[in-house]
């Protein structure tokens, strides 16, 4: 049966390629999946290069096009890489005192706790694109299914040893074959994810928070988001973010962030006309 042909159950808020989406997705949609497994296919019988992603299926990746000099392309992905390292450390610290019995604490994403998000971070961080696309084809394309296959893979027998694997991969440079962009955005998204429902508070450095922004506001590749936010302006407070036309959005860059993903606890820490209809594309 072709990828065509599936009707794909999607978890909310977990994303859509390679993890799970949010809402039924269009016939197009599976046309563009079905072309990039086919991509992702012919790549890894051709190239040992490929747990680097050598791949690149979208083009409105922010700082990533061929006509930057190599070098600077290099700089600008080992940016990225020192960004989400730091951003890894910083939940790990976070949760470093966490008793146990909170980690069953259900997180925004729905269906599953801080601790299973936490162990589906360090998948993420573990899967190389060799290990995604063998995971994938075990598991039929049912995208959920190999999320939840390779969250549980990393839960280890109790909260600590959850957190313990996570902090094993904080530095890792391995990833599943997703645009890098990406994989800051993971981490940003799903580390609020975690902490929002426990009362944590983090302070991101704007740039970074910006960054995340600026991917997400582009693309419906591994989560809705441009889709969600079509004829809204999105205008940040307190940094330089700023998309779109039409209804007012306004708000921090995290909020927009974590709104345009799918989080609708963040829109009440939006103002503007275009509120309603934001929230609204979340049902």
């Amino acid at each position: 049966m072709a990828l065509t042909q599936l009707r794909w159950k999607k978890r909310k808020n977990m994303g859509s390629f390679p993890f799970c989406g949010d809402i039924e997705r269009s016939p197009e949609h599976f046309i563009a999946d079905e072309r990039r497994l086919r991509r992702v296919a012919t790549v890894c019988t051709r190239d040992s290069r490929i747990g680097t992603y050598p791949v690149r299926t979208d083009r409105e990746t922010f700082d990533m096009t061929d006509q930057q000099p190599r070098s600077t392309r290099a700089d600008r992905r080992s940016d990225v890489w020192a960004r989400i390292h730091a951003e890894r450390a910083a939940l790990a610290a976070d949760l470093a005192d966490l008793p146990a019995q909170r980690f069953a604490t259900p997180s925004l994403c729905a269906g599953l706790t801080v601790r299973e998000v936490l162990a589906h971070l360090t998948a993420a961080a573990s899967l190389n694109g060799w290990r995604w696309f063998a995971g994938v084809v075990r598991c039929r394309f049912d995208f959920d299914k190999q999320v939840t296959m390779r969250l549980n893979e990393q839960l280890g027998a109790d909260p600590a040893e959850t957190l313990e694997r996570f902090r094993a991969v904080v530095t890792s440079h391995t990833k599943p074959p997703l645009p890098l962009p990406a994989m800051l955005g993971e981490t940003i998204v799903h580390g609020e994810d975690i902490r929002r429902p426990l009362g944590l508070r983090h302070t991101y450095p704007i740039e970074t928070v910006t960054r995340v922004a600026e991917y997400y506001r582009g693309t419906d590749q591994v989560v809705v988001a441009k889709g969600r936010i079509g004829g809204l302006r999105l205008v940040a407070t307190d940094g330089p973010f700023a998309h779109g036309t039409g209804a007012l959005v306004s708000g921090t860059t995290l909020a927009l962030t974590m709104a345009m993903t799918g989080r609708d606890t963040y829109c009440d820490e939006l103002s503007g006309a275009g509120v309603p209809i934001l929230r609204e594309r979340m049902g």
